[in-house]
């Protein structure tokens, strides 16, 4: 794929990348899904740089963009989540101190994937104490982590075995020490640039939800077209159309909001509710497409060679991370509704 130049589409061209939108990047990682595969492994590498491109200085752009279009930086890993926050990044722990000409990290990372794998790490930590008074989001940096040099040096990986194939794992820190030019931006406004990131990150996991459902559309309505059981087709019974119908019905409207979110990102606008909706409805159209198509493929639906299995578990995740389902109808319900917060 980095070969080919497909996850270098978000990079401009002066660094070596494609130059090309969100869209494009969507319909990337859609078509992979589509396909049968899984996209997990690749749309970080697309998205993450974002940060880099947007608040990084010049320097630093030139230092990693290139590499990374090129395929000689490995993929890149993204240290948010810690075990005591959960979807509240505003509480982490982990903490960047400054200490001469550098920065000292403590503390623990999870699930931080693709780490094992990756030459950086876009890392989220405090730089200053959380004050009472203060607004929840402040204190936050993030700072770009060369993987290879601090691992071993107070950098540990622990792999989590999870049930799908994604590599996933927790990131100790002790006593870690990274240079000051780490720092992206400005010390202390990391939340911000972080939630650009996540719009990113929202509207390509809908391109993958996409292809997860059509792919499941697909196999379900070729499979009822050719199965004869009680000498028709099942696909004859209104029982087994209705469910694969409406699994579609669902996925095109899904990628109506996949679309616009993608054309406001571009255009550089506000697209929080956007890209929060479109993941919402992505997401809940590839689970009702993987169950329909389960469920019409019935006991070779579990049958390892079919793939159904597979990408029904694969697809599941989805409605967890990357940003709960309920998460975002919090979110919905406070910034574009106006309720009151719910947490």
């Amino acid at each position: 794929m980095t070969k080919a130049g497909f996850l270098a589409a978000l990079i401009p061209e002066t660094y070596g990348g494609s130059g090309l939108g969100i869209a494009e990047a969507a319909t990337i990682v859609e078509e992979v899904h589509r396909s049968g595969g899984n996209a997990a492994a690749c749309h970080a590498q697309m998205y993450m740089m974002g940060t880099v491109l947007r608040y990084g200085s010049e320097a630093q752009k030139k230092a990693h963009l290139p590499g990374i279009a090129a395929g000689d930086v490995r993929l890149q890993a993204f240290g948010v989540t810690e075990p005591t926050s959960g979807s509240d990044a505003t509480r982490i722990r982990t903490t960047a101190r400054r200490d001469g000409d550098g920065y000292i990290v403590d503390g623990q990372k999870v699930w931080t994937s693709r780490a094992e794998h990756s030459d950086l790490m876009l890392l989220l930590a405090r730089t200053s104490p959380r004050e009472a008074d203060a607004k929840r989001h402040e204190g936050l940096s993030v700072f770009l982590i060369d993987m290879q040099s601090a691992r071993g040096n107070g950098l540990t990986i622990r792999p989590i075995r999870t049930m799908i194939n994604h590599a996933t794992t927790e990131v100790f820190f002790d006593n870690l020490r990274i240079p000051a030019d780490s720092l992206i931006g400005e010390e202390g406004k990391g939340f911000r640039y972080i939630l650009d990131g996540m719009n990113a990150e929202r509207i390509l996991i809908a391109g993958e939800c996409l292809g997860d459902a059509r792919w499941f559309v697909e196999t379900a309505a070729r499979y009822a077209s050719d199965r004869t059981v009680f000498d028709r087709p099942i696909g004859q019974n209104q029982g087994v159309q209705f469910p694969i119908a409406r699994a579609y019905a669902a996925t095109e409207a899904a990628a109506l909001m996949a679309r616009r979110a993608a054309e406001l990102f571009d255009a550089g606008n506000s697209c929080g509710p956007q890209a929060n909706m479109a993941k919402l409805l992505a997401s809940e159209a590839s689970w009702q497409a993987g169950d329909a198509c389960l469920q019409t493929l019935g006991g070779f639906g579990f049958a390892e060679e079919y793939d159904v299995e597979r990408k029904f578990r694969e697809t599941r995740l989805y409605q967890v991370a990357p940003v709960s389902t309920n998460l975002i109808l919090a979110y919905l319900a406070e910034h574009v509704l106006g309720m009151p917060r719910s947490y």
